[in-house]
């Protein structure tokens, strides 16, 4: 009895043990995973990040190589620190520094210690690194700008923090990710595919060879090349026009929606943030609170539109029947209105207008009446601010546009609602809301928007997403961005208006700025500036604004062009405009007397006057100091690409 009872437990306390085992290993037990074993030490080969070409094939962005000082805490013995340090050109309390920041990290997972080594500095490191245990040396390619324009474009890579690691599993610690621009939009195409390499370890913690005779390793894949619409050339003549000016210039080519030019100004080299200077240059370039170099001007500055929505106002009232191409308005100087008599000041010259002279001469009195009778229209105010809405959200306006680039703002297009909770307890109607008519008031635009609203004038009804992507090396286009996308306003509508925006150059506000050979439509606009200074509103010099597309049949291009405290439109970007025009379309300039006007035309002077209270000025000295930085790194550091291969 003994005997079985002894059997029992045995078979009994077996039984449990199996089963146990089965559970953890059927049940709950995760499949092996090499990442994960302890045994095992991961060298990982970084790939080589795609190229960036323009529209016509010129390099814009290649790679340079680097190399990354990394370190496995635990594995670290003792070493001579200071003479460690001195090959790193770091200090010793650097290396303390450095040191904790991986352990905090991982004490058996590399980390880089110091990162993008020069070629110089890794060919005298090299030969001394058996005397450090638990570092290694890392080659990785860093991002080489084989030009000196479109830094709001291309971006630039950086290294991840701890958000962009945690949402993908592809980084770790020390990876770079694309911050800004087009890295940024396309970094998964550009980014390639890690490659690595497994290291058996023995009980000693020591390599003794390749894991499972390497057939485990994999090689790196390239990241793919991609071509982007800008136009290298235009890009570099937009940022020349631009110098000394704050602002930003937008070009589309309707027929396809890509952006042609991204110019944001003031900017600046981006080879500035490639590198171990990096972080210092964008610390500087963050820092310059005055004119903001980092921030995008062509994409996130808003402001009224001013005459160019006149062009909407006049298509919208003949999509809802209350003008005509033959309605006439009596010009005063202004338009009267409200029980007190109120003017709206128009500086036409006045007398009878129609539509084609309506814009031509920008009508403030016209296009007043247009808007009134559109809202007049409806019984209820607020729906006819909604009919109204519709119809000019129809080209962009108000929302995002849904381009390819990270950055933007919404704009504002009021709708009904807007002014019931603006005015809860007062009966709103036309006349309160009349300074939409000539886009100011509520009415909020970006540069991008004004162009893409541009093109859809252009193409008489219809526009495409704008986009910066032309090409991807081996993968189709979204089909967001080859998606016609239609306003509500009829094509028939937009006959007369593009021959008032024709008229504007031939006869109009912008009528000595003609290209010869070119036939240009264009608005010119002129919106008011108002900022706080000692908390008193205070009306500065207005921005110059304007927009255009040519030729008239079969546009080419669409171009917004922003100048702020540019004075009235034609002044300074309706200039502008016309030279951008005729330099993609003839590739050369005949005007090289407006040319050398804007050249030597700087509004600096506008800049240096106070804006809450401290003075607005462009910091030269700083820019310049940026430069000389670049300059100097580059003689450090003459890498050449062959280095890569």
């Amino acid at each position: 009895m003994r005997k079985l009872l002894l059997f029992s437990i045995i078979v009994l306390v077996g039984i449990t043990f199996i089963a146990r085992l089965f559970y953890l290993q059927i049940y709950t037990g995760k499949a092996y995973n090499i990442y994960e074993d302890n045994a095992i030490r991961k060298v990982f080969y970084y790939p080589k990040r795609g190229y960036v070409y323009d529209r016509n094939g010129e390099l814009l962005v290649a790679n340079q190589p680097s190399y990354d000082v990394m370190i496995i805490p635990r594995e670290v013995e003792p070493l001579d620190t200071l003479e460690f340090s001195s090959l790193l050109k770091i200090t010793k309390e650097d290396f303390k520094t450095k040191y904790k920041r991986a352990y905090r990290y991982s004490p058996r997972l590399p980390s880089p210690f110091v990162p993008q080594l020069s070629k110089k500095d890794y060919a005298v490191l090299q030969e001394k690194m058996w005397k450090y245990k638990g570092f290694y040396i890392q080659k990785r390619s860093l991002r080489d700008y084989q030009t000196t324009i479109g830094a709001n474009v291309l971006g630039f890579i950086a290294e991840a923090n701890q958000k962009e690691i945690d949402a993908d599993g592809f980084y770790q610690m020390g990876d770079l990710i694309g911050k800004q621009g087009i890295e940024k939009s396309y970094e998964n195409e550009l980014r390639g595919l890690k490659g690595v390499k497994f290291i058996q370890k023995n009980r000693f913690n020591r390599d003794i060879g390749p894991y499972d005779d390497g057939k485990q390793d994999t090689i790196p894949t390239p990241g793919k090349d991609i071509t982007v619409s800008i136009d290298a050339k235009l890009q570099a003549y937009g940022e020349l026009l631009m110098q000394n000016k704050v602002g930003g210039i937008v070009a589309i080519e309707p027929s396809s929606g890509e952006i042609l030019s991204l110019v944001s100004a003031p900017t600046y080299n981006p080879n500035l943030l490639v590198g171990r200077e990096r972080s210092r240059n964008y610390t500087k370039l963050n820092n310059d609170s005055i004119h903001l170099p980092l921030i995008d001007k062509g994409l996130l500055r808003m402001h009224e539109p001013g005459s160019p929505f006149k062009a909407l106002i006049a298509l919208v009232g003949l999509q809802e029947d209350v003008i005509t191409e033959n309605t006439t308005v009596t010009c005063n100087h202004g338009y009267v209105y409200g029980r007190n008599g109120r003017k709206m000041a128009c500086h036409c010259g006045g007398g009878v207008r129609n539509l084609n002279s309506g814009i031509a001469h920008s009508c403030n009195t016209y296009f007043a009446t247009a808007y009134r009778k559109t809202i007049e229209k409806y019984d209820d105010a607020s729906y006819a601010m909604d009919v109204w809405s519709s119809h000019i959200k129809s080209f962009g306006l108000g929302d995002y546009l849904g381009y390819d680039l990270t950055i933007g703002k919404k704009g504002n297009i009021p709708d009904g609602a807007y002014y019931d909770k603006w005015y809860p307890n007062f009966k709103w109607q036309a006349t309160t809301t009349l300074s939409n008519a000539i886009g100011q008031g509520e009415i909020l635009v970006t540069p991008i928007q004004l162009a893409n609203m541009t093109a859809a004038i252009a193409n008489r009804g219809f526009y495409y997403t704008p986009h910066i992507i032309k090409s991807i090396e081996g993968l189709p286009i979204d089909t967001t961005y080859t998606t016609k996308r239609n306003t509500t306003i009829d094509k028939r509508h937009f006959e007369p208006v593009i021959e008032g925006l024709f008229d504007v150059y031939n006869k109009g506000t912008a009528s000595f700025l003609q290209v010869p050979d070119i036939e240009i439509c264009g608005k010119t606009g002129t919106a008011e500036n108002f900022t706080k200074i000692d908390s008193v509103r205070t009306q500065l010099t207005d921005h110059s604004i304007f927009i255009a597309f040519a030729p008239k049949d079969n546009p080419k291009i669409a171009i917004a062009v922003l100048v702020e405290n540019g004075y009235f439109g034609a002044r300074f970007a309706g200039r502008i405009a016309s030279l951008m025009i005729e330099k993609y379309i003839k590739g050369d300039i005949t005007r090289t007397d407006l040319e050398k006007w804007v050249m030597e035309h700087t509004l600096e002077h506008e800049y240096d006057k106070p804006t809450s209270g401290k003075p607005f000025k462009i910091n030269a000295k700083s820019q310049m100091m940026l430069v000389k930085d670049y300059e100097q790194q580059k003689k450090k550091n003459q890498n050449t690409q062959n280095d890569l291969e």
